[in-house]
């Protein structure tokens, strides 16, 4: 299947960009998100390269997709020993590594993103692979909370960006969110929408709106329930029990904070507050800052709402 759209690509005309099933794909970004992009996308066939900034980097996210595969494997096939093996194998044969970006982009036909989220370090990153990248590669960011237009600013094709938002740990969780942009084209939404199908992903599509549909209901969600605990109306022990027993939720609202990460929320509702100061749903919490600011940041130190084994 094809597409023929008219963009403008570097300062000229393109007629007839072709944009065909996807192949092979670049993932940036070899952390946990990463490592498990790159891990579904290998084991529904797809080739792909992990860059990162270290050889040591790279050699930790192949373990740990290696790790993961064999758990898929094991769970897919059960005793049969030689057919897990040889799933596995053929998954990690498909998976490159490179610490040169640039390099890694040449002749893929998707580019994701999953590094820190920061936005002028995104538009950079975005704005260097531009000018290497071959006219029809679509890019994408895994952003969970930063604007894909923001991102896309930076380049010249805003026509074939859009946002693919994975949840982690991405292996389990079926759920993807492909963003769109007011500039991105029907070819590239369709593409980005099929792929993520190919992966054994559900997409659901979304516009280019702070949050998207998850985080923008889940952090307001924990925000207010901090604003509970701030004014003294209920523990957050409490509040966690009312949400799990009376609303059927698997976690409570402190737990899921502390799981996702206090710094996590509060780097994300600091940005929509920045943006949209007026929004009184985006106001920030002192109880969150001062956590943050303590390093109280949820499970991976150790204490956040609630306090854990030692890390």
């Amino acid at each position: 299947m094809s597409f023929v759209t008219k963009v403008i690509h570097r300062g000229l005309t393109t007629s007839a960009l072709r944009m065909a099933a996807i192949k092979n794909v670049t993932v940036i970004g070899g952390g946990q998100m990463g490592a498990g992009i790159a891990q579904v996308a290998a084991q529904t066939g797809h080739h792909v390269t992990v860059v990162d900034q270290s050889e040591e980097i790279l050699a930790h996210s192949r373990l740990t997709i290696e790790r993961s595969l064999a758990r898929v494997a094991k769970k897919k096939f059960g005793e049969d020993a030689k057919a897990a093996e040889t799933f596995t194998k053929n998954a990690m044969s498909l998976i490159d590594v490179n610490t040169d970006a640039l390099a890694a982009v040449a002749k893929t036909d998707l580019v994701i993103e999953a590094i820190v989220e920061n936005v002028k370090v995104k538009q950079e990153l975005f704005s260097q692979l531009d000018k290497v990248a071959p006219a029809e590669t679509i890019f994408a960011s895994n952003t969970s909370s930063i604007p894909i237009s923001d991102i896309a600013s930076g380049t010249d094709r805003r026509d074939r960006f859009g946002g693919i938002h994975f949840f982690n740990p991405v292996p389990v969780m079926k759920l993807v969110e492909v963003v769109r942009t007011p500039e991105q084209s029907e070819a590239t939404i369709k593409t980005l929408t099929e792929f993520v199908v190919k992966l054994g992903k559900v997409p659901v599509a979304c516009k280019d709106t702070p949050g998207f549909i998850v985080n923008r209901l889940l952090v307001p969600y924990m925000m207010e329930s901090i604003r509970l605990l701030e004014r003294g109306d209920a523990s957050a022990r409490d509040i966690d029990t009312a949400m799990k027993l009376g609303a059927g939720y698997p976690m409570g609202p402190f737990e899921l904070a502390d799981y996702v990460g206090l710094d996590v929320t509060k780097f994300i509702i600091d940005g929509w507050h920045e943006k949209y100061p007026d929004n009184p749903i985006f106001e920030p919490s002192p109880l969150l800052d001062k956590k943050v600011a303590d390093g109280k940041l949820g499970t991976k130190t150790g204490e956040g709402f609630y306090t854990y084994g030692k890390k």
